[in-house]
């Protein structure tokens, strides 16, 4: 990097604490907040939905496995995120979006209270944030990664750089702040992955050009689209983890969903970002495909050869774009993951442990998110420099071993939960499919794995816990059923045609109190 690369990222940089000043404003409650007060435009939403997605482990971890394993990096990636957001644009957008506008929650897991009990809730909570701090020290430890091999500066020093700057912003606009520097960020991708994009296509001409370069030697193998420990059995298990992840099972999404003003208006924003994981990543992939013939490896995993390919074919400035991309991708995602994690324990754990945080004000409910999103960020930050010691391994062992794995465990109560199907399954159901995910996680990536010739298979680590999560929920509740008439009451709220109910700003002032009502009290009301 010179200084025009420099320029570059510290001006974007200054835009991005810019719109958190801004989205400062708009800023009145936990609710703006949270979930922008259900104001988000559809199509604001969608493409927020999609950039926060994913982050520099893109260029880093897939950018590897496309490096050593070509196209399957797409097919077993982002093509299932896609049809999994498809899928969840009819099954999960619109409920998700019901939980503001008719139960007048904040936080994606605050219905579990009444859908199953208050232990429920809390463990799916309490679990769903400590994987949170470790999905997002993984995003942190890949763009100081990044950073390292442009600047030379340390891994402690990218990640303390990214993530101050991070905190800054999306703690003082909250989602609104989040959403608009997504699109912000996503302008500033689409420049820079066009650029690598014809950048590559420019040196295939010295190997048989855009179609005869599959028949080089150093791409053998690279168009096919399952191989290596990445095939269907993987692929199948991707979707399903996924379907759930994407769709609000890891918190952030949901939030997105949950700030249109409909749930129609979710579906829409669910089905754009359903179109721009199918398309964008095309782009993306493509120069890490070529990349075997551009570039040598210094990485065992290939995880940099996307960094040094960049440094070799693209000049000055527009090296400090991608860059930039770079950090668009991995902001993006840690801001709306810390939001998330935020909604959670402002409205589903500080409540249980503090009497005082149930009777919050405006005021204080707002310092009280804005604190835990600093909190959050730090814990993450200090995992992020353990990323690459002997207990994670590396950042793609955190990303898809430890984050599809346990992630089943978590979403299956939460997702399945909004569905009529499903209503047979009460507290019981719940817990005991999180509790022997959880266990199932621990048997075949540790004792069974470590008994195993050559390890448990990469595909069996990751969906096993999602099956033994998914078949005993629905087994339990088949045999225990715990379907009470004010379980199907909340499903019925959220399952129902149409978007009838109160909208937008109305959304955030809370329902009186009704006797017998076990609402935790909204602390965006005095």
């Amino acid at each position: 990097m010179n200084s025009l690369d420099w320029a570059v990222l510290i001006g974007y940089f200054g835009v991005m604490v810019a719109i958190g000043l801004w989205s400062h404003k708009r800023v009145d409650n936990v609710s703006d907040f949270f979930t922008a007060g259900g104001k988000m435009p559809w199509w604001l939403s969608g493409i927020s939905h999609h950039m926060s997605g994913y982050s520099a482990v893109m260029f880093t971890g897939y950018a590897g496995i496309a490096y050593t394993y070509g196209v399957t990096s797409f097919v077993t990636w982002s093509f299932p995120i896609a049809l999994g957001i498809a899928i969840g644009s009819k099954l999960f957008a619109p409920r998700i979006n019901r939980l503001r506008s008719r139960l007048h929650v904040a936080s994606p897991l605050e219905y579990l209270k009444n859908r199953y009990n208050l232990p429920t809730q809390q463990a799916l909570a309490w679990s769903g944030m400590l994987l949170k701090i470790v999905d997002v020290g993984a995003k942190w430890a890949a763009i100081a990664t990044l950073l390292s091999v442009f600047t030379g500066i340390s891994l402690n020093q990218g990640i303390l750089i990214t993530g101050v700057i991070t905190g800054i912003y999306c703690t003082i606009g909250g989602l609104w702040a989040d959403a608009l520097t997504e699109l912000g960020q996503f302008v500033i991708q689409l420049l820079a992955g066009i650029a690598m994009f014809v950048a590559v296509v420019a040196k295939l001409g010295d190997f048989g050009g855009f179609f005869g370069v599959w028949d080089e030697p150093a791409l053998q193998g690279h168009a096919k689209p399952l191989v290596g420990p990445y095939g269907t059995v993987f692929l199948l298990a991707f979707l399903f983890i996924k379907l759930f992840e994407y769709n609000g099972g890891m918190l952030n999404q949901a939030q997105r969903y949950m700030a249109t003003e409909t749930g129609h208006e979710a579906a829409r924003s669910a089905r754009l970002s359903a179109a721009l994981w199918l398309v964008w990543p095309l782009v993306l992939f493509f120069p890490m495909w070529m990349s075997p013939l551009l570039v040598q490896a210094e990485k065992p995993d290939g995880s940099d050869s996307y960094a040094l390919m960049t440094e070799q074919l693209l000049p000055h400035g527009l090296l400090g774009l991608v860059i930039v991309g770079f950090f668009s991708h991995t902001m993006a995602m840690c801001s709306s993951d810390a939001n998330a994690i935020a909604a959670v324990f402002t409205r589903d754990v500080a409540p249980v442990l503090s009497a005082k945080a149930r009777q919050w004000t405006d005021r204080s409910g707002l310092i009280a998110a804005r604190l835990a999103t600093v909190v959050f960020l730090a814990l993450s930050m200090a995992v992020a420099t353990q990323v690459n010691s002997p207990t994670f391994k590396d950042i793609i062992t955190v990303v898809i071993k430890w984050v599809a794995g346990l992630m089943g465990p978590i979403a299956i109560p939460m997702m399945l939960g909004l569905l009529r199907q499903f209503r047979r399954s009460g507290p019981t159901a719940a817990l005991t499919s999180w509790g022997f995910g959880l266990l199932a996680f621990w048997l075949v990536n540790y004792p069974i794995n470590w008994s195993v010739e050559g390890g448990v298979p990469l595909q069996y680590q990751v969906s096993i816990p999602l099956a033994v999560s998914l078949v005993l929920y629905v087994v339990v509740g088949f045999v225990k059923p715990e379907d009470t008439p004010e379980r199907d009451e909340i499903i019925a709220k959220v399952d129902s045609d149409g978007d009838g109910g109160t909208s937008g700003a109305a959304a955030a002032v809370p329902a009186p109190a009704q006797p017998g009502d076990r609402v935790v009290p909204e602390t965006t009301k005095d």
